[in-house]
């Protein structure tokens, strides 16, 4: 029979020192942070938070990925407000999260009914987005310029009403620069007469380039990964495998995770791969609409400390 031993002698991974504790309702952000436990995700949280006010610091990058959820859940003021405090120093998005941020911005509302549209035939049938979309693959391809400058371009130009509600928007307005990675047939645009195949993949191409040259410079910067399962981790990977082959994106980098599940991709090119030579992979799984705003919450919390 084996011998028993004293509960006090046991090595424990969980103690009171950090459990959490109550906040008063009237306290601040900054008190309810505070008093969040020290365990699992609050630690993911905390350790993501310092990662990207310490790459700021060093004068490291933090660059963001956003999939179509993320715009589509009314985070562009949160992100904005990101953008003013010099915790983003580029966007990287897919063609969805570019659709919905642009139609946001010129009429205020976006998202439309898939399946009624799907019934009836007018499923991604509007004017307007293709036709913008169009004339700024257009300018891209002719310019030899990205798809994300130039449509943040062309939104300042054209004095769209609901800028201030714009990731591109603010975006542009502050100088941050911004890449669109499209995958062609993946976007209600790709319907429309105007948009022309050869300018379409021509100006995500040139924001492919434009990303392996900012990744270059990503030694101790962190990228983040934000409600893209599948198209923006496979980017982020070989456009920073172009920019390792250029001799720059050297060890560390930090990398994030923040989507509702786990999946293979965003656990292989995000969090391990990336991270292999140095560095530290952070995860968050839950809903945008909260876990991107407590991160923003943390991240200002920290810098301000």
């Amino acid at each position: 029979m084996s011998q028993r031993r004293s509960i006090r002698g046991r090595d424990h991974r969980v103690g009171r020192d950090l459990f959490g504790r109550t906040v008063d309702p009237a306290g601040s952000v900054g008190d309810f942070l505070d008093g969040l436990g020290d365990l699992l995700a609050v630690r993911q949280l905390r350790g993501l938070a310092k990662a990207i006010v310490q790459a700021r610091a060093n004068d490291a990058p933090v660059l963001w990925a956003l999939g179509g959820h993320v715009i589509k859940v009314g985070l562009a003021p949160i992100l904005g407000q990101l953008i003013h405090s010099g915790h983003v120093q580029g966007l990287a998005l897919n063609g969805a999260a570019a659709i919905h941020d642009w139609e946001i911005a010129a009429i205020g509302q976006t998202s439309e009914n898939v399946q009624d549209g799907l019934g009836d035939g007018s499923f991604g049938r509007v004017e307007e987005t293709g036709a913008a979309f169009a004339a700024a693959c257009a300018d891209a391809h002719a310019s030899g310029r990205g798809l994300g400058e130039v449509l943040g371009s062309q939104m300042i130009d054209g004095q769209l009403p609901h800028l201030k509600d714009s990731v591109l928007g603010m975006a542009a307005e502050a100088g941050v620069p911004v890449t669109i990675h499209v995958a062609i047939g993946c976007d209600t645009i790709h319907m429309h007469p105007a948009v022309d195949g050869a300018a379409l993949g021509a100006a995500t191409f040139n924001d492919f380039r434009r990303l392996a040259t900012t990744l270059e410079g990503m030694s101790g910067g962190v990228w983040l990964n934000c409600g893209s399962a599948v198209q923006l981790p496979e980017v982020f990977l070989k456009a920073l495998a172009e920019a390792r082959a250029r001799g720059g994106a050297r060890p560390p980098i930090s990398t994030a995770n923040l989507d509702m599940q786990r999946q293979y991709r965003t656990e292989q090119n995000v969090l391990r791969r990336p991270t292999a030579a140095g560095g530290d992979g952070y995860q968050l799984i839950g809903h945008h609409e909260l876990n991107i705003p407590l991160l923003a919450a943390a991240i200002e919390h920290t810098a301000g400390s």
